[in-house]
């Protein structure tokens, strides 16, 4: 792993997000470049997007301040004039985690779609609930939205080709969350181009496995990308001296984003560890993130989180983080905060009531929170 010391992330596991910047990221700061952005003078953030379209195969790319205006400018620059919906799974960011911004930035209708083996999205769902047609009654479908990955789930990119192919004999734009996509090729081996060339827009994150401070990406064609860069400016996202943000996502694409794989690594032999123990994942383990099963694991909730704080580990519900900051004295110390805690959970009487309810994290809102 990349040395954490210097780092206030090594004992979280709350999610990717609490990554901090390296020295290197610092350094990278203190010698950016300060042209300005709005009128595209700053020459680190035009090589940092020129890498990224180079990555992804797309002709075009534009730094975002997050994530989240990633996404909501990627499925706006497909949408014009109501009555339109965008399909997705029911747990996707873009649905459920950004304010309602579909509803409010593109007037869009939401289809969202409980996937049938209840961990991504295939053809026969999209096929199922997509809005085709000119009924006056509906709104039609105008953008399939995937998320990949979706809680660390790999959605298997022969999936993803057949909704893409799917999408575009019907004239529907496909769009990427790919805020961890990062980790999907990492744990594939298959590049971003791989993956790009079956989406028309790719909204990236720098400020989650990454571990740049701050920001998103979004990658698609020329057009499109002029189009965002307006839709960004209106959403006060016109930055000045971009390069002191660009500067540590260039470094975080050279220094951390080869050793997602190692991370993966780590996050597979937790999973064996915690079988040990008795703990299972609810959805399967494919990158970064272990979803305690509180349940079929006999573990209360409430115990453990107070266990974690006992063990200086910090965690917030049933999802496990891991990231390249997280130091092996961290898993170690989750390893016993889980163990006590299974034990404690034992003892406990028929009609103890759990500071936290177990039993199954609310999907919905648990999978993508501090996301």
């Amino acid at each position: 792993m990349l040395n954490p010391k210097a780092s206030l992330a090594t004992n979280d596991f709350r999610s990717d997000t609490f990554t901090t910047p390296t020295p290197s990221m610092l350094a990278a700061m203190m010698n950016a470049s300060f042209g300005d952005d709005v009128y595209q003078e700053d020459h680190i953030t035009t090589e940092f997007q020129r890498e990224i379209a180079r990555l992804t195969g797309m002709e075009d790319a534009l730094f975002m301040l997050s994530g989240t205006m990633g996404n909501q400018i990627g499925v706006r620059v497909h949408l014009n004039q109501p009555p339109h919906s965008v399909l997705c799974d029911y747990r996707a960011h873009v649905y459920a985690e950004e304010g309602s911004g579909l509803a409010v930035l593109s007037q869009a209708m939401v289809t969202p779609v409980h996937p049938a083996n209840g961990i991504y999205l295939t053809l026969d769902d999209v096929k199922k609930w997509t809005i085709l047609g000119e009924d006056i009654h509906t709104a039609p479908t105008k953008v399939i939205s995937l998320e990949v990955t979706i809680g660390g789930i790999l959605t298997p990119i022969d999936e993803i080709r057949r909704i893409s192919e799917f999408a575009r004999a019907h004239d529907i734009k496909v769009h990427c969350d790919g805020a961890r996509l990062w980790n999907a090729s990492a744990a594939t081996g298959y590049s971003l181009a791989d993956y790009c060339q079956y989406f028309d827009t790719v909204s990236m994150c720098v400020s989650k496995g990454l571990g740049a401070p701050i920001g998103g990406v979004l990658a698609s064609t020329e057009s499109n990308i002029k189009r965002a860069r307006w839709l960004r400016k209106q959403l006060g996202g016109g930055i000045r001296q971009a390069g002191v943000l660009t500067a540590p996502a260039l470094v975080a694409l050279k220094e951390v984003w080869p050793s997602m794989k190692e991370t993966h690594e780590m996050t597979k032999k937790l999973e064996k560890d915690l079988a040990a123990l008795g703990v299972v994942p609810q959805i399967p383990v494919d990158t970064n993130f272990f979803f305690i099963d509180a349940k079929k694991s006999n573990v209360d909730m409430g115990i453990l989180l107070e266990q974690c704080e006992k063990f200086n580990v910090k965690l917030m519900d049933e999802r496990i983080a891991l990231h390249h900051q997280i130091s092996d004295e961290a898993i170690e110390s989750l390893k016993a905060a889980i163990a006590a805690a299974v034990q404690i959970t034992k003892t406990l009487p028929s009609d103890y009531v759990s500071k936290v309810p177990s039993g199954g994290y609310n999907i919905t809102s648990k999978m993508n929170e501090y996301s």
